[in-house]
């Protein structure tokens, strides 16, 4: 039996081969994760080109220093997740800042645009990170507008499974916007790169 405290094995084997060089392991890596590194730049920035970018950085970086990332600091995933929002939000400032220059934006207004997207993509993180049953819940109920009544019917559960799936969804998503300061991480993972 594992130590509960031990990282999953995948993310240090992972993280072992990408310190060795291991090319494959790249693209191991991007296969899983390109979709949200990339996904998450474009809720940030708002801009598929800039998203293309974050995304290349994002695996650049992985690259370039593996080491970077330690396993018992949470998932690879989330440490994914956290470097691309950190250099997502970084772009976005810079862009801003430039839009600042041209008179184009206040600083408010560029802090608030900043802080609208960070909590943009955190609770996109938190959606696809969340266990499937809840996802497919919220899903249920907000994408599709069925009630709790129409969501336990499709899924196949009690009404009372239903409300506590929808309820456990919404308070996942509720620590989006409460997550204090921009340059918080994703839920559960202490710091990244």
């Amino acid at each position: 039996m594992a130590k509960k405290d031990a990282p999953p094995r995948w993310d240090s084997g992972m993280q072992q081969r990408l310190a060795r060089g291991e090319a494959a392991a790249l693209g191991e890596l991007y296969d899983r994760f390109a979709s949200l590194v990339h996904g998450l730049a474009h809720r940030v920035l708002g801009d598929e080109h800039a998203a293309d970018a974050i995304t290349r950085e994002v695996f650049a970086h992985v690259w370039q220093h593996p080491d970077a990332y330690d396993p018992q600091q949470g998932p690879l995933r989330t440490w994914v997740a956290t470097l691309t929002h950190r250099l997502a939000v970084q772009r976005l400032r810079t862009t801003g800042a430039a839009a600042l220059t041209d008179g184009e934006n206040s600083p408010e207004e560029l802090e608030s645009m900043v802080r609208r997207a960070s909590v943009a993509a955190r609770a996109d993180f938190i959606v696809h990170s969340m266990p499937a049953p809840l996802r497919a819940a919220l899903e249920l109920a907000y994408f599709q507008r069925r009630d709790y009544r129409q969501t336990a019917a499709d899924l196949g559960v009690t009404e009372d499974e239903a409300r506590r799936r929808l309820r456990l969804g919404l308070q996942l998503l509720s620590t989006a916007h409460d997550a204090g300061g921009l340059g918080t991480a994703p839920p559960g993972y202490g710091g990244a790169a």
